[in-house]
Formats: C-alpha cells, structure tokens, sequence
C-alpha cells in the first residue's frame, strides 16, 4: 500500500532489499512476531540465535512505520534522567535500568558490526538548551550520571557550542561522543537481512487480523505459534484494544534538503542535536550532507497541507540561512507515546509485548527485542526491569483519552514559549 507521508529520504537512498511473499496457508512456529520494525526484527532475531523457529509478520514492508521513518538519533539512555530514576526508585532499581538502557548502545553497535550492516553509523549527539534553566538542569543530570553510574559526556559551555552547531542561539549542552546517528530504513533492512540469514519467515503485506489463544490470524491464513510476540508500536490497536489505551499516536514530521555546500560550517562535528523543547527540534547530517530536520508536532493524525512548509519554519528558526534552501524530500509518521514516556513491556499469556518508546527508541527498540526474546525462552530477570516499570492507562476510555492528552500536550508545548 502507497502512503502519501512517507516521501522519504531513506527511502530514496534504501539498500537493497527483496520483498518477501504474502504469508498464504497455515504453519507451525515456535515463536510469532508481529510487526517488521526494529522491535520485531530484533527479537525474531535473538530468538532464531537460540534456535527457535520463527516467524515475521509485517502488515506493509520491512520498516514501513516509525523505524524507517524517524530522525535517526541515536540517544542513549531513556526519556527519564537517572537522577530521576535513583529518586523514584533506588539505587539497585536505577543501577540495573541504567545497565540495560544505556547498555542499548554496545547492542546496536554489535549488530552493525556482526552483520555488516551499511547505515551510515557515526558517533556524538548534543542536547542543546532552548533556556538557561535548561542547562542547569542538564549539567546537574549529567554530572549525577558521571559520579554514580560512571557514565561520561561533555559539558558545552555556549560560548563553546559553535564546536558543534553554528545557529539556534542555544544556551550550552551535552555532547556525548558515545549517542550518534544512523540511516534508520537500512539498519531495519539490515536487521530483516540478518534474521533471514539465521532462518526467521518473513513475510510482507500479510497484517495479522487476530490473535486468539496460539493462532494469529492473517487474511489468508493462520499460524500455531508457543509464543506471540506484539511489536506492532501505533497499531497496536489493531490487535489488542487494551493495550492500546497505553499509547497515544502523535504526529512528527521530517524532511531532508539539498545536499549543503556548507554543512560542515552548520554542523563542524557532525553530531545529531536534539533540544530540550518539550516539542523538540531535532536535525542531524545525512552521509552525502543533506540537513535532515524534525521540526513541530501534530496531536491530529491528518497531516499538514504542506510538510515541507510547516518545518520549514523550525529551521528557520535554527538556521535563518537555510530560508530558501530546497528540500527534496518531506515526510512524517506517528510516534506512540505514554503517560510517562517510558516503554511499555510485557507478557499476557503467551503474548510478549512492546511498544509506546515515545520517540526514544532508535536504540532502546533493538534491547526491548531481545528482552522478549529472553523472555519467550523463560530468562525473565533483565525483563522484568522493563516490564516493572509503572505504567497506567490514558484517562478517558477510547473516546475521551485522545482529546484528553491532547490538552495536556498543548499545555506543556505552549510553556516552551513562556
């Protein structure tokens, strides 16, 4: 199926990938995945790695949702600080939730490089400060991650920013050499290409209609499977009205300009930023020095008239030089997010699950897979660090839980410009 917001940059400079055939029939599996982004690829993955016959059902292709779409911000760590964590829950809690969060990174870079996946991999990543205050806070969190958890990052002073980024006026950050950024749709493609490798069914445009007792149900067939394992992130509603009632979609947008003849002057290390707006901006160099941009939220899925002019405007507001500077590609897809924005993990029954990252999770997706796959072949402990964390539903039930979140979306958006 075509999808008029997925006019993509990565999809224009995709590596080369076979499109696999609609699942027909019926089969036996030990364990079935749902969904072909990074969560999914990465557990069905870990789980032939341990000998389980596996199969990979995906409703469109390889990557078609988030995971081929997103900024491709490598981000180590969760939306929480581990001060937050230490105070919320204890030394020994925070202690094993830092080891497997910003232990993501090690993750992600050994499948690269055990699998030889081409992604346009480099290292560092600023979070740079939209208001002063912001940066005293920043400075306090990384300087508590550097004393009691041994984590190191850098603290840019802004007469020093101009290192990393020239525009934005922003008022210092952290720039951790060991965040980066990637080509998102080729890290999917590789991961699909690695689980095929190691014996994972794949199977495109076959969405899973059901999931009743061990069968999951396709439009034209079904399969027994021990396990099931849900990675299907926005449409999880699709499958289980409950879970969906954690996450809430939101809308983000992307687009990629011209290749710059100055982009070395914009960005001299060639880090991927993100600031600390809560609607952030985020932006970062494609391998042939393209700006790729997120700029705005969208609380409605309907997407904007014209992508390209409605982030335009927040890269004037970074870069006011770039103001009539082609862009040759424009995008967007929807992000779940919780009420916390921390990840949503867990089992009913046969039935692992995944999803609600809130736009965290070009990282924490590869760990989450291979913590269910843990899980599905009964090590639980490093599971239930994840699936321990509180968790509640959106108030309001299935009519009022959008609308109600919305508001209070906008509440904290409009405090970014107070």
């Amino acid at each position: 199926m075509s999808d008029p917001l997925n006019n993509s940059y990565y999809q224009a400079s995709a590596n080369a990938w076979k499109p696999q055939p609609v699942f027909n029939g019926n089969g036996q599996f030990d364990v079935a995945i749902i969904g072909g982004g990074f969560t999914g690829l990465s557990a069905a993955l870990a789980c032939a790695e341990k000998g389980l016959k596996v199969a990979l059902f995906e409703a469109q292709s390889i990557g078609f949702g988030a995971s081929g779409r997103n900024g491709g911000q490598l981000i180590p760590g969760l939306r929480w600080s581990m001060r937050e964590f230490d105070e919320e829950f204890g030394r020994e809690r925070a202690q094993a939730i830092f080891d497997l969060a910003y232990g993501a990174v090690q993750r992600v870079n050994r499948r690269i490089a055990k699998h030889g996946i081409q992604c346009d991999l480099k290292a560092g990543h600023l979070e740079a400060a939209y208001k002063p205050a912001h940066f005293d806070a920043m400075q306090r969190d990384a300087e508590f991650l550097a004393k009691q958890f041994g984590w190191k990052s850098e603290i840019v002073q802004p007469h020093d920013m101009g290192r990393h980024i020239n525009g934005g006026g922003y008022h210092g950050g952290i720039y951790d050499l060991q965040g980066g950024h990637f080509h998102p749709l080729n890290y999917a493609i590789g991961l699909a290409t690695a689980a095929q490798n190691a014996g994972v069914s794949i199977f495109e445009n076959s969405p899973a209609l059901a999931i009743e007792g061990n069968q999951v149900c396709t439009p034209s067939g079904s399969v027994s499977a021990s396990h099931v394992v849900l990675a299907a992130d926005s449409w999880m509603g699709d499958l289980d009205t409950g879970l969906a009632r954690y996450t809430i979609p939101i809308m983000n947008y992307n687009v990629a300009t011209a290749p710059l003849p100055n982009a070395v002057e914009l960005l001299p290390s060639d880090a991927a930023v993100a600031d600390s707006r809560f609607v952030l901006n985020y932006f970062r160099l494609s391998a042939d020095k393209r700006l790729i941009f997120g700029g705005g939220e969208k609380y409605v899925q309907t997407p904007p008239a014209d992508i390209a002019a409605f982030v335009r405007k927040h890269i004037v507001e970074v870069f006011p030089s770039l103001a009539e500077t082609p862009i040759d590609y424009a995008w967007g897809g929807a992000v779940g997010v919780t009420m916390n924005r921390l990840p949503h993990i867990g089992r009913k029954g046969n039935v692992f699950f995944a999803h609600g990252f809130s736009g965290h999770g070009a990282l924490v997706t590869t760990l989450a897979g291979e913590l269910l796959a843990e899980a599905v072949t009964g090590t639980m402990a490093r599971f239930d660090v994840f699936a321990n964390l509180p968790q509640r539903p959106f108030p309001g039930g299935r009519m009022l839980a959008r609308p109600l979140a919305t508001l209070g979306l906008l509440w904290y958006a409009l405090k970014d410009r107070l």
